[in-house]
């Protein structure tokens, strides 16, 4: 049934008066909160624009963060991968229980061909030392480090470096023989020769992705002579007597010759070395 013109008005204001009576788009406050948000926005925007970043400060970030998940090294083309190990040694204690097992399985190699270990593990004020056989090492009058120390530190000797945060002192030793004339020319006494044959090992161990930075090498001649701690003798107290009397055998003479890789406790580190605090 159609509706009367009066019907019609009616509900045409109806309509109206409802429209009144609805909110519409979003609340009120909303707008306020978008203008709020917008503002923040752009002051943090504002504030990164004004900054100024340290790069002294930003490389001491990733050098630390390097530190605590292992770092790549890249050496002669080749990546040396430091991070290997997830966990690194922080005592001494640690070191020298690796070190041990270490030995016990070159012990257990040496014997299936005969031979004894060249290789030893003893402790000093200064840290945790793996002393090497000099004869093992080297060849008589030479500096030059023989194929089995080669193996022995690629294989054994740097992933126990790799895997701690000591720095390390490299120390040559020799017996009280005077070198032989032939000698003479490339190392006039003992003392050249000691430190050469340090500095060899150090440069192998580098070769191998170790941070120079942790390396020590050092040459003591014949003046620290092995057996000198079991006889209770300072090094303040030797003289050239005492040492001779630590080689008039010739089984002393090759327990003096030798190589001494320390793992420093970290009173002897070297005031450049910062490994240990990472």
């Amino acid at each position: 049934m159609p509706k009367s013109p009066g019907e019609k008005k009616a509900y045409k204001a109806g309509i109206i008066k409802g429209k009144s009576l609805v909110d519409e788009g979003l609340p009120g406050w909303f707008g306020t909160f978008a203008d709020m948000m917008t503002l923040l926005f752009a002051f943090f925007v504002l504030l990164a624009a004004l900054s100024t970043m340290d790069p002294v400060k930003i490389m001491e970030m990733a050098n630390s963060t390097g530190k605590s998940l292992g770092s790549k090294i890249k050496i002669e083309g080749r990546a040396e991968l430091e991070g290997k190990f997830e966990k690194k040694a922080t005592k001494l204690a640690e070191v020298k229980a690796s070190l041990e097992e270490m030995v016990k399985d070159i012990t257990a190699e040496m014997k299936e061909s005969k031979g004894d270990p060249p290789v030893e593990v003893t402790t000093s004020p200064k840290g945790v030392t793996l002393e090497i056989s000099g004869d093992f090492s080297f060849g008589s009058g030479s500096a030059a480090i023989s194929s089995g120390l080669m193996k022995l530190l690629e294989e054994k000797i740097v992933p126990q470096i790799m895997n701690s945060i000591f720095q390390i002192e490299v120390a040559g030793h020799t017996d009280s023989d005077q070198l032989p004339k032939a000698f003479q020319k490339q190392f006039p006494s003992n003392w050249e020769l000691s430190t050469a044959r340090g500095s060899s090992v150090v440069r192998n161990i580098i070769s191998h992705g170790v941070d120079p930075t942790r390396l020590v090498a050092a040459g003591f001649a014949d003046w620290v002579p092995r057996d000198r701690g079991d006889a209770g003798i300072a090094l303040k107290t030797l003289d050239k007597q005492t040492i001779l009397k630590f080689n008039d055998t010739s089984e002393k003479k090759g327990r003096n010759r030798r190589i001494e890789i320390t793992f420093l406790k970290p009173a002897h580190h070297s005031t450049s070395y910062v490994g240990s605090d990472g």
